[in-house]
């Protein structure tokens, strides 16, 4: 099956996927089950990487500034920055991906296999709408709030690692966030955090939904759907920061 294939497929599931639920309570109760799976799950490991990576980017910046003309508040600028554009939106949604990515492809996938979505569509559930579109709700409305945390826990990492090894001082690494802010910045972030939510949610869900065969089928899906929701998050990248910041 050729690429235009899967990309037509894949617009007509989300034709199908933003129809008005059939049922409002077992709606909800979908819905609430999917934050907790997508988003409550996620705010560990998101946490955990967040503070150590930013105590990483402020000791490898402290580090290659040798130059004494050089102000040490440029640490904690280059910390802020690097975290808010690149590392928060993008690294953490490339780490969700594959949490996130691999448990949609795999629980789709084996109610496929398991013709438990044949069920719902002979007792007259759009199965498209009821599977997918919680987890779609869920990871736009959730994952902003996930990347907030990282922003503020890489920067708070990185204070803590440059104060107890005391390469910089707090008053220069908090001067440096304070330089230059542009709240614009935290905008842009957000805005590509809902896109690259809306892709996680998506593209895992159309390569479980279409799966075919077995457990084996579905454990190459659930790879597969990794593997490309990983690469359309780096294209759609590049031009949500061509688009926005040029």
């Amino acid at each position: 099956m050729n690429y235009i294939e899967h990309i037509g497929k894949y617009f007509m599931m989300l034709k199908q996927v933003f129809r008005k639920p059939q049922r409002g309570r077992v709606f909800k109760e979908a819905l609430l089950r999917e934050l907790e799976e997508l988003g409550h799950k996620s705010v560990g490991i998101i946490a955990f990487i967040s503070f150590f990576i930013g105590g990483v980017i402020a000791l490898q910046t402290a580090l290659n500034l040798e130059n004494p003309l050089i102000p040490q508040s440029l640490i904690g600028f280059a910390t802020k920055r690097s975290i808010i554009l690149e590392f928060a939106p993008t690294f953490c949604s490339i780490i969700l991906a594959g949490k996130v990515g691999s448990y949609i492809t795999s629980s789709i996938g084996t109610m496929r296999v398991t013709e438990q979505i044949d069920a719902l569509e002979v007792m007259g559930i759009n199965s498209l709408n009821y599977l997918v579109l919680p987890k779609i709700i869920a990871a736009v409305f959730f994952y902003p709030f996930l990347i907030i945390l990282a922003m503020f826990l890489g920067i708070f990492g990185g204070w803590i690692a440059g104060v107890l090894s005391q390469f910089f001082s707090s008053i220069d690494f908090i001067e440096g966030l304070q330089f230059d802010f542009k709240p614009f910045l935290i905008v842009y972030a957000l805005i590509k955090t809902v896109v690259f939510a809306f892709i996680i949610a998506t593209v895992p869900s159309y390569h479980g939904y279409y799966v075919k065969g077995g457990s084996l089928e579905v454990g190459k899906a659930s790879t597969q759907s990794v593997v490309w929701t990983i690469v359309i998050i780096v294209i759609a990248n590049y031009f949500l920061t061509q688009m926005i910041l040029t």
